[in-house]
């Protein structure tokens, strides 16, 4: 079986991504490499930062491994938090924080049409390859559910009646952005 280490330290995303590649890939964490310390995330795009954090682990490892950026754009602010999004009410900020300041921004405003993109930079033997997936939906006025992380607990997907936070993980996994993004990824790692 294939092994790629995964360039983040969220565990949520370990986990995710863990139950996506399951038997087909050993997804293996930063902690579980014996890497340490904050991974640089200074790109403008989340192309950009996904390739940063992958070169990363393979500058250290010169293994095979992946990282992934992911942004919530929101319609009505101007794409905004995009490639912020993790730290959209500052540096070492909480998922709670970033979900106050998204709904104080979006007060009164009608417009709530929002999406979820995600892309994975896969390096093998130094050579970067991208992988991209995005889901269409709108921001809730309220949180809504307890399981997943980030913006889950505000973000409805499109065709759907609940948020990602009320969505079992294996029906989250195939329809979310990351979801849809490791899915090209094995896609692609399976045709080897």
């Amino acid at each position: 079986m294939k092994r790629l280490i995964f360039a983040t330290n969220n565990k949520h995303k370990v986990q995710e991504v863990r139950a996506a590649l399951q038997g087909h890939v050993e997804v293996v964490s930063l902690a579980e490499a014996g890497l340490a310390g904050e991974i640089p995330e200074t790109a403008d795009t989340l192309q950009g930062n996904a390739l940063q954090k992958a070169q990363w682990v393979w500058e250290r490892t010169h293994t095979d491994c992946f990282a992934d950026d992911t942004g919530l754009e929101v319609d009505a602010l101007d794409g905004a938090p995009g490639v912020y999004s993790a730290r959209y009410a500052g540096e070492h900020c909480s998922f709670d924080d970033n979900i106050d300041k998204l709904l104080a921004a979006l007060k009164g405003k009608t417009d709530r049409k929002a999406d979820f993109r995600t892309v994975i930079c896969l390096i093998e033997n130094g050579e970067p390859r991208y992988f991209e997936g995005r889901v269409d939906g709108h921001i809730l006025t309220e949180r809504h559910g307890a399981e997943g992380f980030g913006y889950d607990p505000v973000f409805m997907p499109d065709r759907f009646a609940v948020s990602f936070a009320e969505m079992p993980l294996d029906v989250k996994n195939s329809i979310s952005h990351r979801g849809l993004a490791v899915a090209k990824l094995k896609e692609y790692l399976e045709a080897k």
